[in-house]
């Protein structure tokens, strides 16, 4: 039997291991001899030759210590949080988060109490799922008390230790479950512990804040295949328990299938918010409550409003004055998501996608990426100048002339605006 405090394996040689600046802060942290590890997602990715976002490193050594041999090394530290034993080294633009082994002592379904220790299996055990569990030295020898290699292979998202005790520890952990799964599993086929114990913990959702559920949720929208999971979770009660409005599951799928076919457009990205629109279907009032309850930004809000009660119903067949009335109103950003949001409705049921039919999507596609917005070439003090008197009157001239201005597709030039201009002043336009 191996032995857990082992190494396993060894990883492949990782250019962020390699990178000065990685190199200068674990010189500095092992300078009194400490051993250090690279920990958790950093780890896990490598593995799978995923892109690294972020180097979390682990050391026996309390924050104090850190901070005092990260300043011996001139490296800028900052106690991101000391009570839990975490410090962050920072060189030019690499930030690295570094963390005091630790075990808890005591949980209440959002924070834990830790105390510091020295035992890299203890501290192992803390975390999430076996995948996040894993570690390497700087030498790249991997260590997986937990077998999160195996699992990592497999495809599977499993917590350390028994699932409900780890929920009950941070009720949150039920959603970072749906969330790598969605990431790191392979299809619906979830570990059916994990499964029972989310079923049974989903009432204790409504615990959590907003502005965390947001983020996981959102999160967990960037995935290639959100709508996979997001079933299971419909089907056990968790997505009603924190988005009883998202039930357009399938408008999600089309949408995802959109965003990540390069043939649309190259330029077209996975959004997580558009993803919600599309999860939340045409209803504003929905929109406005999963907003504020999420605790979305106010941009965030407008847009997820927006795109539910568009100003137009964009289609194909919209002639062109028509689309770039809608363009001028909407902007090219929000028109393009109500292209791909009525565009993946219309692909509800299809059997075969028509090239002609996809052609013109597209075509909407192209001309929100190209517009450039119009502004009428006439301002208030134009209108002065022709004689209007101040006040309110000028704001109702330049309404009139707009809106002629936007039925003749803004082709009008400041001349022929100033002569409209006259025109209005001298009777009707």
């Amino acid at each position: 039997m191996r032995s857990l405090a082992e190494p396993i394996g060894q990883l492949s040689p990782q250019p962020w291991m390699q990178a000065r600046e990685t190199r200068a802060v674990i010189a500095a942290l092992t300078a009194d001899g400490a051993e250090v590890r690279f920990v958790g997602g950093c780890v896990r990715d490598s593995v799978q030759n995923r892109p690294i976002h972020d180097i979390d490193i682990a050391t026996p050594d309390p924050p104090q210590r850190v901070l005092a041999l990260l300043d011996d090394a001139a490296i800028r530290a900052i106690p991101t949080g000391l009570a839990h034993g975490t410090v962050t080294a920072v060189i030019g633009d690499a930030h690295f988060e570094i963390t005091t082994l630790r075990r808890d002592v005591e949980t209440d379904g959002r924070h834990a109490r830790v105390v510091f220790t020295d035992d890299w299996v203890a501290d192992a055990a803390r975390r999430d799922f076996t995948i996040n569990a894993l570690s390497a030295d700087p030498a790249g020898r991997i260590f997986d008390p937990f077998n999160g290699l195996a699992d990592l292979g497999a495809g599977r998202v499993c917590f350390v230790g028994a699932p409900l005790r780890r929920i009950e520890e941070d009720t949150l952990r039920l959603l970072r479950f749906f969330r790598f799964h969605a990431f790191y599993g392979r299809g619906a086929a979830c570990d059916r512990a994990a499964l029972a114990a989310c079923r049974q913990m989903a009432p204790h959702l409504a615990d959590l804040s907003g502005e965390r559920v947001a983020a996981e949720l959102l999160r967990l929208l960037t995935a290639d295949d959100p709508a996979t999971i997001l079933l299971v979770m419909q089907g056990i009660g968790v997505l009603t328990a924190i988005l009883p409005e998202g039930e357009d599951i399938t408008r999600l799928r089309q949408l995802a299938w959109l965003e990540r076919r390069g043939l649309v457009r190259p330029d077209i990205q996975i959004d997580p918010v558009r993803r919600l629109a599309a999860l939340l279907g045409p209803e504003p009032e929905a929109a406005r409550a999963v907003a504020a309850r999420l605790k979305l930004s106010g941009a965030d809000r407008d847009r997820l409003v927006a795109m539910a009660a568009p100003w137009v119903a964009v289609t194909p067949d919209l002639d062109s004055a028509a689309r770039r009335r809608a363009l001028r109103h909407l902007g090219g950003p929000l028109f393009r998501d109500i292209v791909l949001l009525a565009w993946a409705r219309h692909r509800i049921g299809l059997v075969h996608a028509d090239p002609v039919d996809s052609a013109g999507w597209v075509a909407l596609l192209d001309e929100a990426a190209a517009w450039v917005p119009v502004t009428l070439p006439l301002r208030g003090r134009d209108l002065l100048a022709l004689g209007v008197p101040a006040g309110p009157e000028v704001g109702q001239v330049l309404a009139r002339l707009d809106q002629w201005w936007e039925e003749n597709e803004f082709r009008p030039s400041r001349d022929e605006c100033l002569e409209a201009a006259r025109r209005v002043l001298a009777g009707p336009l």
